[in-house]
């Protein structure tokens, strides 16, 4: 059965046929937020904190680290700021170091820069899930001899220097081109986690029927896990949210086994929640119960994510400090 290990300081994280869906928290991510951006260039993490806590309170096993950030400011005071090179770097190992300093969850490293990669790798303690390769030829020769080094699973992309095909087929092909190339370099096919590309079920109708379809087939024939950006299903459509908690289980029953996701939605969470009980994923539906409680607060007047922190709050009380699963 193939399971993809991931490790913070002290807690694991088994992506697995077997295993309940992970879900990676997408929001420590700068891009089209303008007021992160904003503060990361004035130095300031306190939104990053407040993420950080509340996606792990909500069900977050794994948090996404984007540093892909625009410093414009800086940017007309020196030229070097432009080039993300310069930026993401440093900025990639000060989010990693206070995202550590405050929540123990694995973390993936997400970004197009190799430096950035590397960066936080370095920065990171326990196996990080690196965010990504592609079939792109460039991107395979510069970040495949990371993994190996690092020994750290990733994230493969099914696009290539054609680009994203709109055929499964294609994407298929590029799939197993990346878990060959990765095993030329000693690297397991249990490291490797597909994202087979969703595409938005608004521009291409059969686009769920699709990423069902490739799925089983990612699992059945190449034997690995598989992710992807779950919102991508619903863009540039009205109430997101209910298509997002349609899909999810949908893809879940089909055998993906992980998404980047923004776990502060309520109804994407119960969806996912619902479909571990269903899956037999989740023994004796403990887990579903203490959401139900979660689920009472919120009735009760309290938002998600407040109902959240005060559940989990209440069992960090109860656990001990030995290595944990997340």
């Amino acid at each position: 059965m193939t399971r993809t290990v991931l490790e913070s300081k002290t807690k694991t994280v088994i992506i697995g046929f077997d295993e309940p869906f992970c879900v990676i928290g997408e929001r420590i991510n700068p891009t089209g937020r303008k007021k992160l951006a904003a503060e990361l260039e004035a130095g300031n993490y306190d939104t990053v904190i407040k993420d950080a806590l509340e996606q792990v309170a909500c069900g977050a096993t794994v948090l996404d680290i984007n540093s892909g950030a625009v410093f414009t400011n800086k940017m007309a005071e020196d030229p070097r700021y432009a080039d993300n090179n310069f930026v993401e770097p440093p900025l990639m190992k000060a989010l990693i170091e206070i995202v550590q300093q405050t929540v123990d969850v694995p973390l993936c490293i997400d970004s197009s820069v190799p430096g950035a990669l590397e960066a936080g790798l370095m920065a990171c303690e326990g196996r990080p899930l690196l965010n990504s390769v592609t079939g792109e030829e460039e991107r395979l020769e510069l970040v495949l001899p990371l993994v190996k080094k690092y020994n750290v699973p990733v994230v493969a992309i099914s696009n290539d220097d054609t680009g994203i095909s709109p055929d499964p087929d294609v994407r298929f092909a590029v799939a197993k081109k990346i878990v060959e190339r990765a095993a030329d370099h000693g690297i397991p096919a249990h490291d490797i986690v597909v994202d087979p590309l969703v595409m938005p079920v608004g521009a291409m109708a059969s686009a769920g029927q699709q990423v069902f379809a490739l799925v089983r087939r990612l699992r059945e024939e190449l034997g690995v896990n598989t992710t992807c950006g779950a919102s991508n299903i619903s863009f540039g459509l009205p109430h997101r949210h209910g298509i997002n908690g349609a899909f999810l289980p949908m893809a879940i029953g089909a055998g993906m086994t992980s998404a980047i996701m923004n776990p502060v939605r309520q109804q994407e969470m119960e969806a996912i929640r619902a479909a571990n009980f269903l899956m037999n994923h989740d023994p004796n539906g403990g887990e579903w119960i203490r959401f139900a409680k979660v689920l009472e607060a919120v009735e009760g007047g309290m938002t998600f994510a407040e109902a959240s922190a005060a559940a989990s709050q209440a069992a960090g009380g109860r656990r001990g400090g030995r290595r944990g699963r997340a």
